[in-house]
C-alpha cells in the first residue's frame, strides 16, 4: 500500500499540470476568437478538437491516478477481506469513548475503526504527529460507520473529529490513541 502522502504530492502535480494546459488552451483559444484583423472565422472543428483534447486528457489523467490510491482495493474486495483486528468506539456529548484495551497495531495488521454515534453527526479522523490526516470518515448516528485500513508506517496517530458538531466538538481530540508497530 502506498502512503497517502506520495499520493497527495503526485495527484498535486499531476492536477496541477492538468489544470496549466487547459489553461494554455484557453488561453490561445481567447486570443485566436478575439484577435482583431482576423479575415477568417474561427473554425468549429478548432473548439471541437479543444474540447475532445481536453476530455482524453483528462480521462487519462484520472485513469492513471485511480490506481494511485492505496485504500481501493481494501473498498474493492471489502467483501473478501477478514480485519486482523476491530476496535468498536463509540462518540457521545462530544467525547471519543475509545475501547479499554490500547489501539497497538503491527504494521502488517488490517484494521477496522467501527465507530458509533449516540447523538450527533462527528467525524472520525486520524492524524499524523505533522497534523496531516491519513484518513477520515463522517460518522452519522444509527448508521454503520467503519473504515478498514492497512496501515504501512509505524507511528502514533491522534483521532480528531473532522466534522463540525457545535462549538464543543474543537476539543474533540485524543492525542496518540493509536499506536502502529513494526
Amino acid at each position: 500500500m502506498v502512503d497517502t502522502i506520495t499520493v497527495l504530492y503526485g495527484q498535486t502535480i499531476a492536477y496541477t499540470l492538468y489544470v496549466l494546459v487547459i489553461l494554455l488552451l484557453m488561453g490561445w483559444f481567447a486570443y485566436k476568437v478575439t484577435k482583431e484583423g482576423n479575415e477568417k472565422e474561427f473554425k468549429p472543428i478548432y473548439f471541437y478538437s479543444f474540447v475532445g483534447f481536453l476530455i482524453v486528457l483528462g480521462v487519462s489523467l484520472h485513469l492513471s491516478t485511480h490506481y494511485t490510491i492505496p485504500w481501493k482495493s481494501l473498498d474493492l474486495n471489502r467483501g473478501e477481506i477478514t480485519p486482523d483486528k476491530v476496535f468498536n468506539i463509540t462518540v457521545a456529548n462530544h467525547k471519543f469513548i475509545l475501547p479499554k484495551e490500547e489501539m497497538i497495531i503491527k504494521t502488517s495488521e488490517k484494521v477496522l475503526f467501527n465507530v458509533t454515534s449516540e447523538d450527533l453527526t462527528y467525524g472520525f479522523g486520524l492524524f499524523r504527529k505533522d497534523n496531516s490526516m491519513l484518513f477520515q470518515m463522517q460518522v452519522i448516528p444509527g448508521h454503520k460507520n467503519d473504515i478498514l485500513w492497512h496501515f504501512i508506517k509505524p507511528g502514533e496517530y491522534t483521532i480528531r473529529s473532522t466534522e463540525y458538531s457545535g462549538p464543543r466538538g474543537i476539543s474533540m481530540t485524543v492525542p496518540d490513541a493509536v499506536i502502529v508497530i513494526d
